[in-house]
């Protein structure tokens, strides 16, 4: 059995006067350690997703397993990091960074000079007893990632968490988030609407296509790109082929004018 097991996805947002289908026949395995990417059109559902598997939203249909147990955001420690930080802006950033573990009631002396650690590892010594709003944007991502990562999660979502941030900041903190991930051996997935970013980042990448939303093509990357970072994988020779063999399928996707 996989790590995690997305079984028959179907889901339906209603309201009085509609029905709309956002997933349709979504089956899904992922491994342990394994770094995937979502990738589509708007409107496909990818959010919507991510949602069903971090437990936020129960499906219409189908299951998600996660070590063969039904998922439970509270016992299965999913870690979720958005677009925005989110950080409270009238606590420290040492606070901020052990409310996950204070809402789970996992801080500890112990869980708590590992977070303090984790900020210094991601470069941040110095900072604890400062506010957000004396942080860059890149450091508050980086604030919010030692905050998802302090509670030791099994799986991590990431809601297109790069995309606010400038273009040299995004790319420096996709070398961070990968690093830090391959170096806890955790399972990630990104929603991402960026075909670089998922192909720098990714082992594997789900195309999928909308109205209503479902899995149109997979894509795995070569070895060669996997073993870099995903600065240097932007430079690879075979970065460039799948970027535009995507970039076609994508294109295929949309509706004909």
């Amino acid at each position: 059995m996989s790590f995690l097991s997305i079984q028959d996805i179907h889901h339906t947002y209603f309201t009085k006067a509609s029905a709309t289908t956002a997933l349709t026949n979504i089956s899904l395995q992922v491994e342990e350690g394994e770094f995937i990417s979502f990738l589509g059109p708007s409107g496909c559902g990818k959010t919507t997703l991510l949602s069903i598997i971090a437990g936020l939203i129960k499906p219409t249909q189908g299951t998600v397993l996660l070590e063969e147990k039904r998922i439970s955001t509270r016992e299965n420690q999913i870690g979720y990091m958005l677009q925005q930080d989110y950080l409270f802006p009238w606590k420290t950033i040492e606070e901020n960074s052990l409310v996950g573990l204070k809402l789970s009631k996992q801080l500890t002396d112990t869980s708590k000079k590992a977070a303090l650690s984790l900020l210094k590892q991601m470069g941040l010594a110095g900072v604890e007893k400062q506010l957000p709003k004396q942080l860059s944007g890149g450091m508050r991502q980086r604030v919010a990632l030692v905050r998802t990562l302090a509670t030791e999660p099994k799986l991590l979502m990431l809601d297109e968490p790069f995309s606010a941030l400038d273009y040299q900041t995004k790319l420096k903190l996709e070398d961070l988030v990968s690093n830090t991930l391959e170096k806890f051996g955790k399972t990630a997935i990104l929603v991402t609407h960026d075909i670089g970013e998922a192909i720098a980042m990714s082992d594997r990448i789900i195309l999928f296509s909308p109205s209503p939303g479902r899995i149109h093509k997979e894509f795995q990357m070569p070895e060669e790109l996997k073993n870099l970072t995903p600065f240097k994988a932007r430079n690879h020779p075979a970065y460039t082929s799948i970027f535009q063999t995507i970039w076609k399928e994508l294109e295929s996707l949309e509706p004909e004018k």
